[in-house]
């Protein structure tokens, strides 16, 4: 019986952990509350469009490996500050450009920063949290993305109504600049945290937290890491499951506004409350995936089920997304697109897969090529941008659920059993 700890720093760390990935967002998704008044004073057609929202991804996504090598090698608390500093400045001088090539330049600057925050946030999880605790934490960071997203998007819509898409972008990398400071002076990781208790990394260590990794202690990187990354099928269980899950979050993070307010006639001012409620949604999904989750593992449910259930479930979900071709009336457009969200969240813990399943001398790595895979479905904005040109938007949304189909199949039919992989030497 492990004892309950006479400390709880570990959920300061996550509420960093939370505030960072609400500012990773912001700077992803500033640019599709921008889109409509930048592409009119810019004169962006919807296929140029479509390219500045994919530059970010295509980036991100190409640097996924390597940003989960650093993760690894590269103290998380000096890592994160530099990419958060780097990342808000190329936000904020997004707001003095005035060419195409400039945008997209900066564009995919951001992708290429952002590139291993995703493998640092399950390294930190991974250090400070038991493994029984880690769906809930994993869901409690991923809801930072949907929850900053449905307060956000309304703050953004009138702040870029007040200030114009200039000072959206310049306000946003503001904010970034200050978090990483914050970020430098405050994390620690467990063994340096100097008001950590024993007991606490007692029982973070006894229940599977990986506290005594150290960047120092790492061995050189070499081929065969790679390759373990990219052997197994469980693995390409995952890496399959998430771009398809990245299908449907790219169209929220990129065309959603702009499918509101271009192809449904809504007001714009109007349009960034309406488009909270699917990210609200999605935020109410992936807490009570994440909990729910962590509660059937404590009760004895199998791993297989107990983590695989949410994001099945989830995944089926987000097949909702098609029926908003078949009305017209406002409530019911939101209705179908919030019911798609909530299964967004619902799958969202799909990290936690990361942690259970890679093998513990390359989990930043793997983290990579996660997200990497996942990360590839940034090509979906461009795709989609060609899809619509003809101003019909139904296509695209049976495009999203096609993919959603796929990424369900994937969990059920390749993850097999949830263990923690063990290279042959």
């Amino acid at each position: 019986m492990i004892e309950k700890p006479d400390t709880k720093k570990r959920y300061n760390i996550l509420a960093m952990i939370f505030v960072t990935v609400v500012i990773n967002y912001l700077d992803r998704t500033n640019i599709s509350v921008a889109a409509f008044a930048l592409r009119t004073d810019l004169s962006i057609n919807t296929e140029q469009m479509g390219w500045v929202f994919s530059a970010f991804g295509i980036s991100y996504a190409i640097l996924q490996i390597p940003g989960g090598v650093l993760a690894d090698r590269i103290k998380s608390r000096i890592l994160y500050s530099i990419l958060l500093v780097l990342w808000s400045v190329a936000t904020l001088i997004q707001g003095l450009v005035n060419s195409l090539a400039a945008l997209i330049g900066l564009r995919a600057g951001i992708g290429v920063f952002e590139a291993p925050s995703y493998p640092i946030n399950n390294l930190v999880v991974s250090r400070w949290f038991p493994e029984k605790e880690r769906a809930s934490a994993i869901a409690i960071y991923t809801s930072g993305q949907f929850l900053g997203l449905a307060f956000l998007m309304p703050v953004l819509t009138l702040i870029q109504d007040a200030l114009g898409w200039r000072g959206l972008f310049i306000v946003s990398g503001i904010i970034g600049i200050v978090w990483a400071v914050i970020w430098y002076f405050f994390y620690r990781d467990p063994r340096d945290h100097k008001s950590v208790s024993e007991s606490e990394i007692k029982y973070i260590e006894e229940g599977g937290g990986l506290v005594g990794a150290k960047e120092t202690e790492k061995k050189k990187f070499d081929i065969n890491d790679l390759l373990q990354a990219f052997i197994y099928r469980k693995l390409w269980g995952i890496y399959i499951g998430q771009f398809c899950l990245g299908s449907i979050t790219w169209f929220f993070l990129t065309w959603f506004p702009t499918y509101l307010v271009e192809f449904r006639g809504l007001d714009f001012v109007k349009s960034g409350f309406y488009a909270a409620i699917p990210y609200l949604a999605a935020f109410l999904g992936v807490i009570l995936s994440g909990f729910t989750s962590d509660f059937l593992t404590k009760r004895g449910f199998s791993v297989e089920t107990s983590r695989k259930a949410p994001i099945i479930v989830g995944m089926l979900m987000t097949v909702f997304i098609v029926g908003a071709n078949y009305t017209e009336d406002t409530f019911f457009i939101i209705m179908f697109l919030a019911l798609a969200g909530f299964g967004m969240g619902l799958a969202s813990i799909a990290w936690v897969f990361v942690s259970l399943l890679a093998p513990k001398e390359n989990l930043g790595l793997v983290g990579g090529a996660f997200n990497f895979i996942g990360g590839l479905a940034v090509f979906v904005p461009a795709i989609i941008g060609y899809i619509v040109s003809d101003g019909d938007f139904s296509p695209a949304l049976v495009f999203i659920a096609v993919i959603s189909v796929i990424g369900l199949l994937s969990y059920i039919f390749m993850v097999g059993k949830v263990e923690r992989i063990v290279p042959k030497k």
